[in-house]
């Protein structure tokens, strides 16, 4: 993918909405939509805060186990809610894309679910399925941030491969940084996956 140009997308709607979490935080975004995107999807961008030449960007995958029925099972939740308030104070902007459980789908993620709860974990889970361990290709957010005019930015994240494909895709990470450690009985074996397999960022010595 090195080297890789993207075709370019185009900015469809701006629309200014309010955000509210369970916890009472609240703050105003500007969401974004676009035409053209690689992959035909509806991904959203959130515009929070004022974002500066080189703004604070988090690519937050669809979780809607964690992102809207709070499920314990993975950090995505607190994760979603966190960046939404760092992103905030620094300027930039959250890209919310739809890509479901590592991009297997909803139902995989579910059978994946059912397969971790007899001992595996979340990438065996995925290889069981005959499914990839993770699918994602982030082509369409290279395409939504050269829509928004970024072409450098400081990433918030864990996932060292998103910074990976990013570069590839001719967008300039200058920093990541990572989000917090939201580590619950629920999720440690999860998150440890996470760090052991993939290499995340998730520090789980405390």
């Amino acid at each position: 993918m090195s080297g890789t140009t993207t075709v370019e997308a185009s900015v469809r709607t701006r629309v200014r909405i309010p955000l509210t979490f369970a916890d009472g935080y609240s703050t105003t975004a500007h969401a974004v939509t676009f035409d053209g995107l690689a992959d035909g999807r509806e991904h959203l961008a959130l515009v929070l805060g004022e974002p500066g030449a080189t703004p604070l960007v988090r690519l937050h995958s669809e979780c809607l186990t964690g992102d809207v029925f709070g499920s314990a099972r993975c950090d995505c939740g607190p994760q979603l809610r966190e960046a939404v308030e760092r992103i905030t104070e620094a300027g930039g902007v959250l890209l919310y894309l739809r890509q479901e459980g590592r991009d297997i789908g909803l139902y995989n993620k579910l059978d994946a679910y059912a397969l971790q709860d007899s001992g595996l974990d979340t990438y065996q889970a995925n290889t069981a399925l005959g499914l990839p361990e993770d699918a994602r290709d982030y082509t369409a957010a290279a395409q939504m941030l050269g829509a928004l005019g970024i072409g450098e930015l400081d990433l918030l994240t864990n996932n060292p491969d998103k910074a990976r494909q990013l570069d590839a895709l001719g967008v300039r990470v200058r920093h990541t940084l990572p989000t917090g450690v939201h580590a619950t009985p629920n999720n440690l074996r999860y998150l440890r996956a996470k760090a052991e397999h993939t290499g995340h960022t998730i520090d789980l010595a405390g």
